[in-house]
């Protein structure tokens, strides 16, 4: 595993980490005991980044990742998010008395006194407009509640404008083979203020794991079945907001380019890696041979550049007018 430093935290963070929204909920049913045995594949394997949020599962993956710190001596960090908490996503809902309920429930879920590396949670885009909501979260620091504090967000504009606030340490948003935006002009001026990026959706909610197709079914509890079209939250989140049709003929090509022995996951994850900007990607796994095989990519060679080029290629004439 190789790591890469976190903003101006200085912490050396594994370059592929692990996202827990999947053992949390919305990706049809989840085993604890599987999902702690993907938790210490990650551990093993040199993973030492986690990335939840109090969503998920409504708590689930916050009080896993709580148990797998009682069971394991090593040190590592864990990112958490709020704000989704709230009924109905408005600007107002982000006050001092909302945020600072939401960080005392992932304390007491996480079983800490201090949260790592707090992120508002893809939050109303007039949040980004409001110092003061981030004046609040200086203030969580200051209690010493939190650590450092980032944001998750859907849009690069939204990341363009947090970044302007001084103590923003991260920014989490989608970027895959399937989502290339934030590269263009996010990842030079993330680079110039020195803040984190942790590329999420790494995988597109599995199409660039290579293993669905036109059979797949999934249940009714899976946002892959639930979320297509943006019914329950943002579209991009689901698939990164490529065409189900679209997605897979694009797979087809993809595998094409693979490494000798590398699957599409990690080819997937290597391109990810190839972007100096990047601090980590976060995969999510549900199972222990899901994070083994997400990990060995960060032992794969550098893609080649006639490989890059047919990836961007690829991108630019069959899924760029559909997301960019």
């Amino acid at each position: 595993m190789n790591y890469r430093t976190l903003g101006r935290t200085g912490w050396k963070i594994s370059e592929i980490s692990f996202g827990a929204w999947a053992i949390g909920g919305a990706w049809g049913n989840v085993d604890d005991q599987e999902s702690l045995a993907a938790l210490h594949a990650a551990l093993d394997g040199g993973v030492n980044f986690f990335d939840t949020a109090d969503v998920y599962g409504d708590g689930r993956s916050e009080r896993l990742l709580a148990k797998l710190k009682k069971e394991r001596k090593e040190n590592f960090y864990i990112a958490t998010k709020a704000g989704r908490r709230l009924p109905v996503q408005t600007p107002e809902g982000y006050n001092r008395k909302n945020l600072t309920a939401f960080v005392h429930r992932s304390l007491k879920n996480l079983i800490t006194d201090t949260i790592d590396l707090l992120q508002l949670h893809c939050p109303h885009p007039e949040v980004f407009y409001r110092p003061e909501v981030f004046g609040m979260l200086d203030d969580l620091v200051k209690a010493g509640k939190l650590r450092h504090y980032g944001v998750s967000v859907e849009k690069v504009e939204e990341a363009l404008k947090a970044i302007e606030y001084p103590n923003v340490q991260s920014v989490q948003l989608i970027f895959n083979i399937f989502r290339q935006r934030p590269a263009e002009l996010f990842f030079a001026e993330a680079q110039r203020r020195k803040v984190g990026i942790l590329a999420r959706v790494p995988l597109a909610s599995g199409l660039l794991s290579g293993k669905i197709s036109r059979a797949s079914k999934f249940a009714p509890d899976d946002h892959r079945h639930f979320n297509r079209h943006g019914e329950a939250f943002d579209r991009g989140e689901t698939f990164s907001g490529v065409d189900f049709e679209t997605g897979l003929r694009a797979v087809g090509q993809l595998k094409k380019l693979l490494p000798p022995g590398a699957s599409l996951a990690q080819l997937a994850l290597r391109w990810i890696l190839e972007f100096p900007a990047v601090t980590c990607s976060i995969p999510g796994a549900k199972r222990a041979a899901q994070v083994s095989e997400n990990i060995a990519a960060s032992d794969l060679k550098p893609l080649s550049p006639a490989t890059m080029k047919k990836i961007e290629a690829l991108y630019t004439k069959q899924i760029k007018p559909l997301v960019h």
